[in-house]
C-alpha cells in the first residue's frame, strides 16, 4: 500500500470517528450549558516554567471562570471537565461536552515557545492551521494523547507530532465555526481590554479536542509560560481572575447575542466615514475580487475579526479592494470575494494567504452564515 493511500484511509477513518454528534438546541427545559475544560492535570503537567506548572494555572483560571459564571448568570449551567488535578483523555473531555448537550465548549491553556520575548493571548478555533507557528500549537496539547492508554487504537493511529495527519483538517467542515469565532474574538477583545493583555488574534488549527466537540468550541491559551513577566502573571491570583474575569465576559455578551437572536447586517463604507479614517497609506497591487451568480448561496473568505471598526478601503487591508463589513454586537468581521463557486474561492483563497496567513473560507445564505458543506449540498445539481 502506497503511503498517499495509506494517508487516505487515516484521514477517512479518523474523519468516521471524530463526525460529531447532532447538537439539541437550547430549550426553556435545557439551560444554557458551558463546559469549562481546564487543559492537562494530574500525570501531565502541560508546560513547565521554572516551578509554574500549565496544569495549575487553567484549574485556577478554569475554576474563577464557573464561579463568575454561577454568580452573574444563575441561568447557566456550568460543567467542569475536571476540577482538581487529575488526568482526564481527550477523548473523554469531548464526551464529557457531548453528553451535557452543552452550549459552549471552552479549553484553557497556557503556550509555551522557544522565544522567551513573545508574549500575549491568542484564542483558537477548529481549522486546518494556516501557519507553522498554528501547527506546533497543535502539536503541542494534540501530544496528551500519547499519555493515553492505547492511543493509537482510541484515535485511529494519528500521530499528533506527525504533519501528514493533520492533512485530515483540510477534509473537515466546522458546522459550528461561525459561532466558535464569535466567541474566540469576544475572548480576545476582552483579554485587550479587561485583562490589558497583548492581542495575538483569533487563530484557526487542528486540535483533537475541538474536532470531537458538537458544539461552538474554542481553545484558548492564556499566556505564554516561556516568558518570565507573563509566567508570573498567570501564577499569580490577579492574573487568574483578570483572564478568568475576560472570558467570563466574552460569554455572558455571546450568551446575550444568542438570546437577542442578533443577525448579521452587512455594513457599507461610506464617502463621510472614509473621511473620517486616517491618512491614505500606499497601496499595495490588490487581488482581483470573483463575483457572483444570482444564487443566495455564496463563499467568501474572512480575513479577520476585530472589535475595531475599519474602513474598508485598500490601505487597510494590503491593497485589497471591495473588502466588506459584517457587524455582530461589538465584533467586526472583515470579508474579502463573494462567488458560488467553491472551486473560485478556493483559487481566491490561495492567493489572499500570501497577505493573511490566517484566512479562511465561509459560507452564506443571503446574510445568515452556513456550514461550507451546507452550502456546497445546496448548490449541488
Amino acid at each position: 500500500m502506497n503511503t498517499s493511500l495509506k494517508i487516505y484511509l487515516t484521514s477517512f477513518l479518523i474523519l468516521i470517528l471524530f463526525a460529531p454528534v447532532a447538537h439539541a438546541k437550547n430549550t426553556p427545559d435545557k439551560p444554557f450549558t458551558v463546559i469549562i475544560d481546564p487543559g492537562h492535570g494530574g500525570k501531565d503537567p502541560g508546560a513547565v516554567f521554572k516551578q509554574i506548572k500549565e496544569k495549575d494555572i487553567v484549574l485556577n483560571i478554569g475554576l474563577k471562570l464557573g464561579q463568575y459564571i454561577k454568580e452573574n448568570l444563575p441561568d447557566v449551567k456550568v460543567v467542569y471537565t475536571r476540577d482538581k488535578d487529575v488526568f482526564v483523555p481527550l477523548h473523554r473531555r469531548a464526551d464529557i461536552a457531548n453528553k451535557s448537550k452543552a452550549d459552549l465548549f471552552i479549553s484553557l491553556h497556557a503556550n509555551y515557545c522557544g522565544t522567551p520575548a513573545i508574549t500575549g493571548t491568542e484564542t483558537f478555533v477548529l481549522g486546518l492551521h494556516r501557519t507553522e507557528e498554528n501547527l506546533e500549537v497543535a502539536k503541542k496539547e494534540n501530544a496528551v494523547i500519547l499519555m493515553e492508554d492505547d492511543y493509537s487504537s482510541t484515535y485511529q493511529g494519528f500521530d499528533p507530532n506527525s504533519s501528514e495527519s493533520y492533512i485530515m483538517f483540510e477534509m473537515v467542515q466546522d458546522e459550528h465555526l461561525t459561532q466558535s469565532i464569535d466567541v474566540a474574538a469576544a475572548i480576545q477583545g476582552q483579554f485587550k481590554n479587561r485583562a490589558g493583555r497583548k492581542d495575538r488574534g483569533v487563530k484557526q488549527a487542528g486540535f483533537l479536542v475541538l474536532r470531537r466537540t458538537s458544539m461552538p468550541s474554542v481553545l484558548v491559551e492564556a499566556g505564554f509560560l516561556s516568558n518570565n513577566g507573563e509566567a508570573n502573571y498567570m501564577k499569580s491570583s490577579t492574573g487568574q481572575s483578570h483572564l478568568a474575569s475576560a472570558i467570563y465576559r466574552a460569554v455572558r455578551d455571546y450568551k446575550k447575542a444568542i438570546d437577542n437572536k442578533s443577525n448579521y447586517k452587512l455594513v457599507a463604507q461610506t464617502t463621510q466615514e472614509l473621511a473620517q479614517e486616517t491618512i491614505k497609506q500606499p497601496e499595495t497591487p490588490p487581488t482581483p475580487t470573483v463575483k457572483t451568480s444570482n444564487t443566495d448561496i455564496f463563499f467568501s473568505i474572512q480575513l479577520a475579526a476585530s472589535g475595531k471598526k475599519l474602513a474598508t478601503a485598500p490601505y487597510n487591508f494590503k491593497g485589497l479592494k471591495e473588502v466588506q463589513r459584517k457587524q455582530v454586537q461589538s465584533i467586526y468581521k472583515y470579508y474579502y470575494g463573494k462567488t458560488s463557486s467553491f472551486e473560485s474561492i478556493k483559487q481566491l483563497s490561495n492567493q489572499v494567504k500570501s497577505l493573511y496567513p490566517d484566512a479562511f473560507i465561509v459560507a452564506f445564505e443571503g446574510e445568515k452564515p452556513i456550514s461550507i458543506n451546507k452550502a456546497l449540498r445546496k448548490l449541488k445539481p
